[in-house]
């Protein structure tokens, strides 16, 4: 494939006249849709912006190179413009964009198309291929440049030979390897390798680079030649696995730096000035975040996404098989003619219902320690991990569920980091012993016992006072009740709050009140059916992995599992709690005022036949729902502001 297949002359402008860089994007997004390779614009368009949030496509020199990588992109393009007058993009050197090129490419497995972009950032690198190209006066002359200089130049990612042959590296003075990647791996990982190796060539120095591109892994560094490596440069805003130079001289630096800093880099490394890394150093690139996000809050944000991902799993996988089991404990079991007890256990009543059930809870188990393991990793590194499992396993089998898992895993992540300090002054011998035996034997006492006399004894204390409120409150207002117990559900999806509404609700049964149990149900149902319908109605405020994910929320919120909402209130906690509770206390103030009743203490829908009104119970869940949804879409940002 050539560089001027993925370019039509639709998708070039030599005159283009942009304000500002947002103007700037917008005129070459429009571009790439007149060449029809792209089915969704609003979809591309959020991702081309998510890219510049991450850091500047402005590599400097007047070139920037935009791109996006979505379900949007139907085949693989270009889009170029030129700016006579510039436009000021936030370059890397601060100087105006005279030369533009967006990039489209789809999520699919074939990436040929990876090696012609690759080579086209790697041209862009060659000072007169660039001027040839400013200069041109109609798109066919730009599109001749673009082949005549197409027909000479090897695909990026084919290293010259006199780098790839490490027996070659006995003829220079230094032997430098290096590793870049980006976060989409198309463009900016290839640029800072040809800027690395044309730095070092220029300085005499040996060097063969590992790109870790969306195409994979491509010239991946051996042992061998690891060993021998006087310096290596990790130019990457993306993760890279670091265990391998345990023990060597390793320069970490933004991508960008690869690019503009090179020359500056190769000499840095020939001088020597560059620490020793240590696989569970803090400062280790598979804890790196982006170019673009260094602040506090953007830290914790990305801490807090890295334990709701690998929990998420957990959540749909768990939650749909419980559904399942109630499904089939409603087909089988005529509700009406049961006693309290056996209803008590709707759910685990068949044997199948039981077996389904079983290991949806078994998954449900992990949800939490999971949680809690993964922040922890993020900010500690591997060390972290089990000491964040341990804390989120005693948040779930106590009495802080949720809210005490996210307390236990950053707590256990920076645990990791005061240790890391405390240790950095002992012996080699012993310091090699720490990620073994101390950091897990002393991190997972502290955290124990944290949680057990910090944490865990003040959200008891809150749980047994909201019962007692709950439980004096019984007969004053049932529809402000109703509202109360239905809005609990939704506070902390399965924490205390959420318990302590359930449990008043259960006990309720017992005493012959089924008002309570209906309104604390319906409140458990109506946030993860609002998230699944606002993902649906709102897609431009939900990321591409939300949106795959939330449909599954119309699953478990008709079968009463609130926890399928816990990895959308994590990640944006307060925009979704307050959303859903408002919601969910609508439902539950309408199904107290209109009288529906519920003598089984789980099931969602599948235990419908036993409501009470059921069809004023939908009316009110549906109406609930849409309460919530909307809220969600009033207050959730368009992802691409």
């Amino acid at each position: 494939m050539r560089i001027s297949e993925l370019l039509s002359k639709e998708s070039i402008a030599l005159k283009a006249m942009p304000a500002d860089k947002t103007e700037a994007l917008e005129q070459a997004v429009t571009l790439m849709v007149k060449s029809g390779k792209i089915s969704d614009r609003e979809q591309y368009i959020k991702q081309v912006f998510e890219r510049e949030k991450e850091g500047t496509t402005g590599i400097g020199e007047g070139i920037a190179i935009p791109h996006g990588k979505c379900q949007g992109v139907k085949t693989p393009g270009l889009a170029a413009m030129v700016i006579p007058e510039g436009v000021d993009f936030d370059s890397l050197d601060g100087e105006p964009v005279h030369l533009l090129f967006l990039i489209a490419a789809p999520n699919s497995s074939d990436n040929v198309h990876l090696d012609v972009l690759s080579k086209l950032s790697v041209l862009l690198m060659n000072e007169e291929f660039v001027e040839r190209l400013k200069k041109a006066e109609s798109t066919e002359e730009f599109l001749q440049v673009i082949d005549d200089a197409d027909e000479e130049a090897p695909a990026s990612n084919e290293v010259p030979q006199e780098l790839k042959d490490t027996s070659d590296s006995k003829s220079y003075t230094f032997n430098i390897l290096a590793v870049t990647s980006c976060p989409t791996g198309i463009a900016h990982t290839y640029m800072a390798a040809e800027g690395l190796e044309k730095a070092a060539r220029a300085n005499q120095c040996f060097i063969k680079v590992e790109t870790r591109g969306s195409g994979g892994a491509k010239n991946v560094l051996t042992e061998a030649e690891i060993a021998k490596a006087d310096c290596i440069i990790v130019a990457a805003d993306a993760k890279v696995p670091m265990e391998r130079f345990d023990g060597h001289k390793v320069i970490e630096c933004q991508v960008s730096d690869g690019i503009s800093k090179a020359d500056q880099l190769i000499k840095r490394a020939m001088k020597g000035d560059v620490p020793v890394y240590h696989a569970d150093n803090k400062g280790s690139q598979e804890a790196r975040t982006s170019s673009g996000g260094n602040s506090l809050t953007h830290q914790i944000y990305k801490h807090l996404m890295n334990g709701v991902s690998h929990m998420l799993p957990f959540v749909v996988g768990g939650g749909i098989l419980i559904a399942i089991a109630f499904l089939i404990d409603s087909m089988s079991i005529d509700m009406t003619t049961v006693s309290g007890e056996v209803r008590a256990n709707f759910g685990s009543i068949t044997p199948a219902a039981a077996l389904f059930k079983s290991i949806g809870g078994a998954a449900f188990g992990f949800m939490l320690p999971i949680l809690a393991g993964y922040i922890a990793m993020s900010i500690g590194d591997r060390p972290g991990l089990a000491v964040g499992i341990i804390g989120g396993y005693i948040a779930a089998h106590g009495k802080s569920g949720f809210l005490g898992a996210l307390v236990a895993g950053f707590l256990a992540g920076y645990i990791i980091v005061l240790l890391r300090k405390l240790f950095d002054k002992l012996p080699e011998t012993i310091e090699k012993l720490a990620p073994v035996l101390l950091y897990p034997l002393i991190g997972i006492l502290l955290i124990g016992l944290i949680m057990t006399f910090v944490v865990e004894p003040p959200i008891g204390f809150l749980n047994t006072a909201l019962n007692n409120a709950l439980t004096g409150m019984g007969t004053s207002s049932k529809i402000l009740l109703g509202a109360i117990v239905a809005g609990m559900m939704a506070i902390d999806m399965g924490g205390p709050f959420n318990k302590a509404a359930y449990v008043f609700g259960t006990a309720s049964i017992v005493a012959g009140n089924y008002d309570i149990m209906a309104a604390v149900m319906i409140g458990g149902m109506v946030p993860p059916c609002a998230i699944a319908l606002a993902s649906l109605i709102f897609r431009s405020k939900f990321t591409k992995a939300e949106r795959e994910t939330a449909p599954a929320n119309f699953i478990m919120g008709l079968a009463f599992i609130t926890e399928g909402a816990i990895p959308f209130a994590a990640a944006d906690p307060l925009k979704v709690l307050p959303s859903c509770i408002l919601g969910s206390a609508f439902a539950g103030a309408l199904s107290m005022g209109f009288g529906s009743t519920l003598m089984a203490p789980h099931g969602g829908i599948f235990v419908f036949p036993v409501v009470g009104h059921p069809f004023l119970y939908l009316m009110a869940l549906v109406l609930g729902t849409l309460v919530a949804a909307g809220m969600l879409g009033l207050l959730k940002k368009r992802i691409t502001d």
